[in-house]
């Protein structure tokens, strides 16, 4: 049926026609035309040809349809897109505005119930004087003695560290106060507590109380009445629902929330120091009309120069504690007079003296309930936790 194509030299201008020249310059150049030709099947080259031009049409149709389909679907392509990017973009402030809410409020609750929690749960004791005392001196010897002292003749195995700030005394007596139950001092339950500003004022005369000072707060004039009554309220309040509550823990726990309010845990000292000054006043008066036997503690108080009466007492002493000066020994000793209390406190740069562990008031009764502090150098106290 086929037949070659022998000696027809019409076929190169054939192959061109058909856009086959690459491929049959390549040939002749290499074999020759003559010899190609001879070789080439006349069927099969037609075959090729029309396979060939199909393709092309094949393309031809394809790429107009997906031309037609761009065109058509091309604009919402775009929106689809700028509404994804702006979604994305959306999405993106959100949730660095998130984040930064986030942050915010987990600051807010860290100052309000971590760095504002003033007693801190217990830690043991070798490891506290460890961390705090590393170097090889003379007091960094005597401190680590005195603490391994304490760690193993006094059974000493915790400590809670307290706030160090010039109420810090009167911070660790009152927080074990309140988490031991101890309940109001029996003079205190013979009284109405809430009426000593007004009585100290009209009774007494003591006019000079407008110039009681709240911490740092330096002059409050007339309004001290109400301001100490205030927190004389909030003292009552928090001592009765507290010492009423017979399960420890939860004792416990209604502590830690109360000293880590500070408005609230600051109306408790300015009560305590305001309680202080009432006690001063009447011992100064019966002192003065020597009424009864007083207490030694105030004759050592009174013995002073800068406490002289009770006016230079509030002045030069009781305005400065929660300001710039905390409790000294004898306000020590006022404190636990007025609370029924026994403050056994560890002195730990008096080591190895006899005033290495002292007791406030040296003159208290036997029934009278114990709390224990420990303080490196008078000025800032912590509590210590006993087993036994």
């Amino acid at each position: 049926m086929s037949k070659n194509l022998i000696g027809f030299k019409p076929i190169s201008w054939f192959l061109r026609m058909t856009h086959l020249n690459a491929w049959q310059h390549k040939v002749i150049s290499r074999r020759g035309v003559y010899r190609y030709c001879e070789t080439v099947d006349i069927d099969h080259f037609l075959i090729f040809v029309s396979g060939r031009n199909e393709v092309q049409c094949w393309t031809t149709a394809v790429n107009q349809s997906l031309r037609i389909v761009w065109q058509k679907i091309k604009t919402q392509l775009i929106l689809a897109m700028s509404f994804l990017l702006a979604a994305l973009w959306y999405c993106r402030r959100l949730y660095a505005y998130l984040a930064q809410l986030l942050k915010w409020w987990s600051r807010y609750l860290q100052r309000k119930f971590k760095k504002n929690l003033s007693v801190l749960a217990e830690i043991d004791l070798l490891g506290y004087c460890a961390r705090e005392w590393k170097g090889e001196t003379k007091q960094a010897k005597q401190m680590k003695a005195a603490y391994e002292e304490l760690f193993w003749r006094y059974h000493i195995k915790y400590i809670r560290q307290v706030r160090r700030d010039n109420y810090c005394a009167l911070r660790a007596v009152l927080f074990q106060v309140f988490s031991q139950g101890i309940y109001f001092p029996s003079w205190m339950k013979e009284r109405d507590i809430l009426k000593l500003p007004e009585k100290l004022l009209y009774s007494q005369g003591c006019n000079w109380i407008q110039q009681y000072s709240f911490g740092p707060e330096r002059y409050t004039g007339a309004n001290v009445f109400g301001k100490l009554r205030k927190c004389i309220e909030t003292l009552k309040t928090q001592w009765t629902e507290i010492s009423g509550v017979k399960d420890h823990d939860e004792r416990g726990n209604m502590c830690n929330i109360l000293f880590s309010d500070e408005s609230k845990e600051y109306k408790l000292y300015e009560a305590i120091k305001f309680i202080m000054l009432y006690q001063v006043v009447e011992a100064y008066e019966q002192m003065k009309n020597e009424q009864k036997h007083v207490p030694i503690l105030f004759r050592l108080l009174f013995a002073r120069d800068t406490s002289s009466d009770p006016l230079s007492f509030m002045m030069n002493h009781l305005n400065s504690i929660g300001d710039t000066g905390g409790l000294e020994q004898v306000e020590m000793f006022l404190l636990g007079y007025l609370l029924e209390v026994k403050i056994r406190v560890y002195r730990l740069h008096k080591f190895n003296t006899e005033e290495f562990q002292v007791n406030y008031p040296e003159e208290y009764h036997r029934d009278w309930q114990e709390v224990c502090l420990l303080t490196e150098d008078d000025h800032h106290y912590h509590i210590p936790i006993i087993i036994i």
